[in-house]
């Protein structure tokens, strides 16, 4: 089981940081590779919700369908695949922080197929693309809260 942190402290107000990052459909705004999202469910964004998603990653074109498994409004969501050729599930929390909001990612992933046989490789891979995923948020919240003060 491959699993990856990250930590990134956003100048915004945790509900923003929440509410922009709980929008699956900004997924392909701020993650590299992202090709896209949308929700597969109706009604109001929690347990339950489900939505698919489009990604490139080493070449390999990966489609996924995810499920919402444990929300708490502006504070918690975690969601894991329901049908992946990567298994994966992803805990993102956020909490205010000096300097504004504190946002974690937590990553759990067992790569299968033709990623498993390059498991260690692919972990450093998944960590730097996780790492510059947050950073790039972070440049694009910043920019959306100081325009908006």
């Amino acid at each position: 089981m491959m699993k990856i942190t990250s930590e990134r402290v956003i100048n915004c107000e945790p509900s923003v940081v929440f509410e922009y990052i709980s929008n699956f459909e900004n997924n392909p705004i701020w993650q590299g590779g992202m090709i896209e999202a949308s929700f597969t469910s109706t009604g109001p964004l929690g347990e339950g919700s489900t939505y698919d998603q489009v990604a490139t990653f080493l070449g390999k074109k990966i489609i996924t369908s995810f499920v919402v498994s444990r929300f708490e409004r502006n504070r918690c969501i975690q969601i894991q695949s329901i049908r992946s050729t990567f298994p994966i599930k992803v805990t993102r929390s956020v909490e205010r922080a000096e300097g504004g909001t504190l946002v974690s990612a937590f990553v759990e992933g067992d790569p299968g197929g033709i990623f498993k046989l390059a498991k260690p490789l692919l972990k450093r891979m998944v960590q730097r693309s996780v790492v510059n995923d947050y950073a790039n948020l972070k440049t694009i919240l910043e920019d959306q809260c100081s325009k908006s003060n």
